[in-house]
């Protein structure tokens, strides 16, 4: 029993394979803006490197957003097209979970541009509120220092971190959510849509 995961909708492109509770497999490697040229080679090649046949593959769990709006709908289409083909269940996670990793108390960043960031809180594990998009000043003004940065840290002129989030997937495993209908699943974003058309 292994499930595919896979992550787009970042600067990161993320591939995992999972077994029972363990990462067997994975790829990340950062190729902002160009995940729609690389993903099915590097797929191809993560499957091959450890033997694994795509008939092996019972499950898929994706990111769902927030994220670039192309970025976003890479991996959710391949995971779509693989679950109706194959008739796999399709989970998704939160990409703002994904990037808080293995952290208890922590602020999510990513970048939204225009003087934005993606941003969720989680204590012990939890979120602390909905996951939205605010202005970096905002967030700069309201920082807790007993929170860890996690993401996109730049934005608030901290150092860059890069985690494991192959094992990032693994360990959200309880919070993935199951879609119950593969062809009404979509991405979901925090700024409206015309936003993206100007620079995503």
């Amino acid at each position: 029993m292994i499930t595919l995961c896979m992550d787009t909708s970042h600067r990161f492109l993320t591939l995992a394979l999972l077994k029972e509770d363990r990462v067997v497999g994975a790829v990340q490697k950062e190729c902002f803006k160009r995940q729609s040229e690389t993903v099915l080679e590097e797929l191809d090649q993560l499957l091959k490197n450890h033997h694994v046949d795509k008939k092996e593959i019972s499950a898929v769990c994706v990111t769902r957003g927030p994220g670039s709006y192309t970025g976003v709908r890479i991996a959710m289409t391949i995971a779509k097209v693989m679950c109706a083909r194959w008739k796999l269940p399709l989970y998704t996670l939160s990409t703002l979970e994904l990037f808080a990793c293995d952290q208890k108390d922590c602020l999510v960043l990513l970048d939204a541009r225009g003087g934005r960031a993606y941003r969720a809180i989680y204590r012990q594990g939890v979120l602390q509120q909905p996951e939205a998009a605010e202005t970096i000043e905002s967030l700069r003004q309201s920082l807790d220092p007993s929170l860890e940065i996690m993401g996109d840290c730049s934005l608030l002129g901290m150092e860059e971190k890069e985690e494991d989030y192959a094992l990032s997937f693994l360990l959200h495993r309880n919070h993935w959510r199951h879609e119950e209908n593969v062809h009404t699943c979509v991405p979901e974003y925090l700024k409206e849509n015309s936003a993206y058309l100007v620079k995503s």
